[in-house]
């Protein structure tokens, strides 16, 4: 064990203590003369391993050697796999990798329709032992009645309905923003109202069913408002925006690949009105949307790459960064973001802790990521912090060489 002093966060609070690690003192130099932080594992509901049926993108074994990276130690898995985990038998698939090749916690989510068809209710009933919530992420559930059936359902098993909102009928070819970027560079523009608008009907089926309900990676100024004002009257719902939404609008947009995710990146006064959410409590967490991709499929530019972007070894540094250095929330708040909102929406116990070097200058280079995905909007930024060490219960599952 080595035994180092640090700030550590506990309570709510930064605490100066000595603490022991789980290392040996070989590993002196690696803590010695730097800004030490302590910070519970952080959780991150929201996540693409892409295994089993697209391990070429990522695998259980690459992804949550990432998420170590950056400081996570519990994940949720999103279902747009293959196959769909929407029965006990095909989430087993993905369950049995977990078991043999996952570093951190993996949660993974069961679809909440067959096939992520949204023609027929997934096996909710026989997954809600094993899945942590129920959502079609990648896919909005476009019939109104089938998304009453599944919150009916989820209440029934005491379970969370996981929501990506996109109303297909909208999306008229889009695939950027449909802001000033799109209108002078000849892109296909994505209106707000293709997010906002399901938000809003599933927002009045929550309230009239009494299910818990959370709204994936939110990007507009409406949907910020909607979810204010039914936290106001009392819906049981929780939301998550992404690092991107927060530090970052369409005004930065390139002709590239790695700027390309969904939702897109929205307008500044969208970005400005995530950050007052953020402020205020109206967003409950920030989740990365981690989603690689090979560098072939990101690759043909806005208009043909695919959608996603990496995101977990980035998260912390790029919003200690631009938010908690800029001064506009304290380190406590981000924390709280990053860990404590998501483990008690999602009912999942804290396990383990990351170590941080806050004073840590760099830049972001995608090529030293432990994530087979490299297309970052983040590339070449200038950030501050570096995670030194993860550790997931009681083991050491990633440590800076």
């Amino acid at each position: 064990m080595l035994k180092i002093k640090a700030q550590v966060f506990e309570n709510g609070t930064m605490q100066e203590r000595e603490i022991a690690l789980p290392v040996s003192k070989d590993f002196y130099s690696l803590f010695a003369n730097r800004r030490i932080a302590v910070f519970p594992g952080f959780c991150d509901v929201h996540v693409h391993l892409r295994e089993p049926g697209f391990s070429y993108k990522e695998t259980i074994e690459s992804g949550t050697k990432a998420c170590a990276a950056g400081g996570y130690t519990d994940v949720c898995s999103m279902p747009n796999l293959n196959p769909v985990p929407d029965s006990v038998e095909h989430l087993e698939e993905q369950l049995a990798i977990i078991r043999k090749d996952a570093v951190i916690g993996v949660h993974p989510y069961g679809s909440i329709t067959i096939g992520q068809q949204g023609e027929e209710l997934s096996d909710l009933a026989g997954m809600a032992k094993d899945a942590i919530a129920f959502s079609d992420d990648g896919r909005g559930v476009q019939s109104e009645e089938m998304m009453r059936a599944a919150m009916i359902k989820a209440k029934e098993l005491g379970k969370i309905i996981v929501a990506h909102c996109e109303d297909n009928a909208l999306l008229r070819g889009g695939y950027i923003h449909d802001g000033e970027y799109a209108k002078a560079h000849g892109h296909q523009g994505i209106c707000s109202e293709s997010e906002w608008g399901p938000i809003a009907r599933d927002l009045k089926l929550a309230e009239e069913i009494g299910c818990a309900y959370h709204v994936c990676h939110i990007s507009t100024k409406e949907s910020v408002e909607l979810i204010r004002q039914a936290k106001a009257r009392g819906v049981d719902v929780t939301c998550e925006t992404g690092p991107h939404y927060l530090l970052m609008n369409d005004s930065m947009l390139q002709e590239d690949g790695r700027f390309k995710m969904n939702p897109p990146l929205r307008s500044e006064e969208d970005q400005k009105a995530l950050i007052q959410g953020i402020i205020d409590g109206t967003i409950d967490m920030i989740a990365t949307d981690h989603a690689p991709h090979s560098a072939e499929e990101k690759s043909r530019g806005l208009e043909k790459s695919a959608m996603g972007v990496v995101g977990i070894e980035t998260a912390f540094a790029t919003l200690y960064s631009g938010l908690v250095k800029k001064g506009i929330i304290p380190l406590e708040r981000l924390i709280e973001l990053l860990t404590e909102n998501p483990r008690k929406r999602f009912d999942i116990a804290e396990s383990g802790y990351s170590v941080w070097d806050l004073g840590a200058e760099y830049r972001i280079d995608p090529e030293t990521f432990l994530s087979k995905g490299r297309a970052t909007p983040f590339q070449d930024w200038e950030v501050c912090g570096k995670c030194l060490l993860t550790v997931y219960n009681n083991k050491v599952v990633y440590i800076e060489e």
